[in-house]
């Protein structure tokens, strides 16, 4: 994924007169964004409605024949232990985006608030911020994730794997929105919210923050991104919760199972497809709202 570009501009909203008109007409001319959404949207359909005609006990093992290729019973067929792989598929997008939304929004929440509080009040509090935000990025976050997912393999659960990589998900977040605050911190409207009295929560909240929703929403998409990633990567290890379907799980179980050697493509080809389908979607999204938030890329691309 591409990281969002800074922003650029001191206006007073990023989105100018008419937020919401503008934003919907700005998606309508943006064949990027808007592709990128209606892939992320058509994953959504898929999971939402497929539920109304797949049950999820269909999801586990001995729910059907083993080891069938495609059928009119059995869409996407089903893998070496029985399990319905469009019932797999169906539940397990819906749980892997759970597990990306929460780490990500968690994450960028987290990083938003701490970029927040350190750049506007500068001094001691911004120089301790950023050292710890600069030393913990440095921890590689995949062994960090290894050894806690491990640890609390017994309980795991979706919840608990969101919660796991929103631990580390806000030090990247943190570091670039700092930047951006720092930018905004001597803009002319934010002196004038300080003469007038407002309160420090006010202007960083209230007066600065809506500048900077086009940057946070591209960097929100990243996080939920990488969270995805992430997940699936210790899923595919092992280190996710056999009692729930997810993609990775589904991927650790094909890969345990020997499915390349059986030579069962259709349990390949399911969830390998809707993940490529998600990241594509992801990617395009990043990028229309990154150009969103940049103005020399919109004034570049008209």
């Amino acid at each position: 994924m591409t990281s969002p570009h800074p922003v650029q501009s001191y206006k007073r909203s990023a989105f100018g007169s008419g937020p919401l008109r503008e934003v919907f007409r700005y998606i309508g001319r943006n064949p990027t964004i808007a592709i990128g959404a209606g892939l992320i949207l058509l994953l959504l359909l898929f999971a939402i409605v497929g539920r109304f005609f797949i049950g999820w006990d269909d999801a586990f093992p001995l729910s059907g024949p083993r080891s069938c290729a495609p059928s009119l019973d059995y869409p996407f067929g089903t893998d070496a232990k029985g399990r319905n792989l469009l019932a797999v598929i169906v539940y397990g997008t819906a749980l892997t985006l759970k597990v990306g939304l929460m780490a990500g929004t968690i994450g960028i929440l987290i990083g938003t608030v701490i970029a927040f509080v350190a750049a506007y009040h500068g001094g001691w509090v911004d120089a301790v911020i950023r050292t710890v935000t600069d030393v913990l990025i440095t921890v590689p976050a995949l062994l960090v994730l290894v050894v806690v997912a491990s640890s609390i393999k017994s309980s795991m659960s979706t919840t608990v794997m969101a919660i796991t990589i929103a631990l580390l998900a806000w030090r990247e977040p943190a570091r670039k929105i700092r930047s951006q605050v720092l930018v905004l911190r001597d803009a002319p409207y934010v002196n004038v919210a300080r003469l007038n009295g407002a309160s420090a929560l006010r202007i960083m909240f209230v007066e600065m923050m809506p500048n900077l929703l086009p940057y946070l929403s591209a960097s929100l998409v990243v996080a939920v991104a990488q969270a995805i990633l992430a997940s699936v990567g210790l899923e595919a290890l092992g280190l996710g919760s056999p009692s729930e379907p997810t993609l990775g799980m589904t991927i650790y179980w094909l890969m345990s199972e020997s499915a390349f050697l059986l030579g069962l493509w259709w349990w390949i080809l399911a969830p390998t497809s809707v993940l490529i389908i998600l990241f594509v979607g992801l990617y395009l999204l990043t990028v229309g709202i990154d150009e969103l938030a940049n103005p020399r890329l919109r004034v570049r691309n008209s």
